[in-house]
């Protein structure tokens, strides 16, 4: 029992202590604890202060900046001010410059302008002599035209004088107009009283006769009287009757005064058949050749060439239209006619 008491009397309580080393120890964190707190709160009111000092200084710049770029289109605009100014200062140096040349040329232009002023002078002079000249000129002009109007009225006074005579003409013209279709009427009619005479002569010379006959004014030889056929020389028959038609016709020239003018136009006619032979290409060349060669036979007998005419109508001038013998015979014909010139 006293080992009991002894064992027990040796132990030491460290509990109390230990306890205490643990309160020491968690009022030491809790102090640290509450020193990080504060520390963590000021850090935290630093830094929020911090940031609104940054965009404090951010509005600051972005402002200055505003500033700098107005200040840079100021200057911009201060410079083409200033550029303008410039520009403007020298036109106005250049323009004191010439004022000061003007100046210094006035005295000098005073004397020129009065040259000038004499200069005008003289031309105003000349001017008004060249005026006194025109003057002049424009009465003569207006003498002249008074007389050329005087000219002018005798020439209307001349026109109305020879309308006058015109028409006093004109009424000799028309009564000579009226005369001369009067005489040559009656011409016409000596011609026609000639004519029948002729027409009556030859009938009594050339006889009475089928093939030859009076068709109104006209006197028809049948071609075969004259000339066989498809040619245009005469035959022996032929140029017997021409004979006695040349002599008819010398005793008309002496019989019929020489004032009327007359022809005897020979006509040749063919019939509607055309001719085939190398001489003779057409009916209007055998037609024109028989009357030609009729012409000829009585010039070579005396009868004057200004009182023949020859001509040739081909088949165009039928005076039978039928398609037979006896209306072919008909149609192939030479025609002589009484006629004037």
């Amino acid at each position: 029992m006293a080992l009991a008491r002894g064992r027990r009397e040796r132990s030491v309580d460290y509990w109390p202590g230990f306890v205490d080393a643990m309160s020491t120890l968690i009022l030491g964190i809790v102090f640290l604890l509450t020193i990080f707190v504060v520390v963590q709160f000021y850090l935290s009111q630093e830094v929020a202060g911090k940031d609104t000092a940054l965009s404090r200084l951010n509005a600051q710049i972005s402002q200055l900046t505003d500033l700098l770029a107005l200040e840079k289109t100021g200057k911009v605009d201060l410079e083409d001010q200033i550029a303008r100014l410039r520009a403007s200062l020298s036109g106005a140096e250049s323009d004191r410059d010439r004022l000061k040349n003007e100046a210094a040329g006035a005295g000098a232009g005073a004397a020129s302008a009065q040259q000038r002023l004499d200069l005008a002078n003289k031309a105003l002079d000349a001017e008004k002599q060249v005026s006194g000249k025109a003057l002049t000129e424009i009465e003569i002009l207006n003498q002249q035209i008074g007389a050329l109007r005087r000219q002018l009225a005798a020439l209307e006074d001349a026109l109305d004088t020879s309308e006058k005579k015109g028409r006093e003409s004109q009424a000799r013209i028309a009564d000579l107009g009226s005369r001369l279709n009067v005489a040559l009427a009656q011409r016409v009619q000596e011609l026609s009283r000639y004519r029948s005479d002729f027409f009556g002569r030859l009938r009594e010379i050339l006889g009475n006769r089928a093939d030859i006959r009076v068709v109104g004014d006209r006197f028809v030889f049948q071609s075969e009287v004259l000339f066989d056929s498809g040619q245009a020389v005469l035959n022996p028959e032929g140029r017997s009757e021409l004979d006695k038609l040349a002599n008819a016709l010398l005793e008309l020239d002496r019989q019929i005064p020489a004032e009327i003018a007359w022809v005897l136009r020979v006509d040749g006619h063919t019939d509607v058949r055309p001719i085939a032979s190398a001489q003779f290409p057409s009916n209007w060349a055998l037609s024109s050749a028989r009357a030609i060669s009729v012409v000829q036979y009585l010039i070579s007998k005396g009868v004057s060439p200004q009182r023949l005419v020859a001509a040739g109508f081909g088949e165009f001038q039928p005076i039978d239209q039928d398609k037979t013998d006896e209306a072919y015979r008909r149609n192939r014909r030479l025609e002589l006619k009484l006629t004037e010139r």
